[in-house]
């Protein structure tokens, strides 16, 4: 089993996920994509503009889901806030952070081996990916400062769903077949 940091960027990806129980990806080739399998571990991470207001928001590992279905390719293009995405995979969320709460990254950083350059704003550059791999070390400090602010999920998705807003002029879709 590899753990995961699961990168989403856009508040519309959030609740796509939530609501499908499904991760999915761009058309761009990536190796960490391509090695994902059953039983990995994914920590849910929200990027600081995920929400569109960067000044107040950070970026925070907001849950944990576990991989429960092959990386496989839609037979359309699934479109979420205007982005495409070609193929995806199931997923069981475990546990989430209340809306807007999590475990805040940037005080993690030194403690953190994903994160090899500790300059400042140098670490932000590994999140423009869809997934990070994280060390065994990394995995564990994840998932004990999660356990002390998330609960699960059915407890607080809801808020969720009800406050997350599409992005104007954009549309979600879900994949044909």
């Amino acid at each position: 089993m590899t753990a995961y940091l699961l990168i989403l960027g856009e508040r519309e990806a959030v609740a796509w996920v939530l609501r499908e129980s499904r991760m999915a990806f761009p058309p761009t080739e990536r190796r960490e994509v391509d090695r994902l399998t059953v039983g990995d571990e994914l920590f849910l991470l929200t990027t600081r503009g995920c929400w569109h207001n960067p000044t107040r928001d950070r970026t925070r590992v907001i849950g944990r889901a576990r991989v429960t279905g092959p990386v496989e390719p839609y037979d359309e293009p699934l479109t979420i806030a205007g982005r495409e995405f070609t193929r995806g995979c199931t997923i069981e969320i475990d546990s989430l952070a209340p809306y807007l709460r999590g475990v805040e990254l940037a005080p993690l950083l030194p403690r953190l081996a994903a994160f090899p350059d500790k300059r400042a704003g140098a670490w932000s550059i590994r999140l423009r990916r869809p997934l990070l791999a994280l060390p065994t070390g990394d995995a564990d400090l994840l998932r004990a400062e999660l356990a002390q602010v998330a609960t699960a999920p059915d407890e607080v998705v809801g808020e969720y769903f009800d406050r997350i807003r599409p992005v104007r002029g954009l549309r979600s879709g879900t994949p044909a077949g």
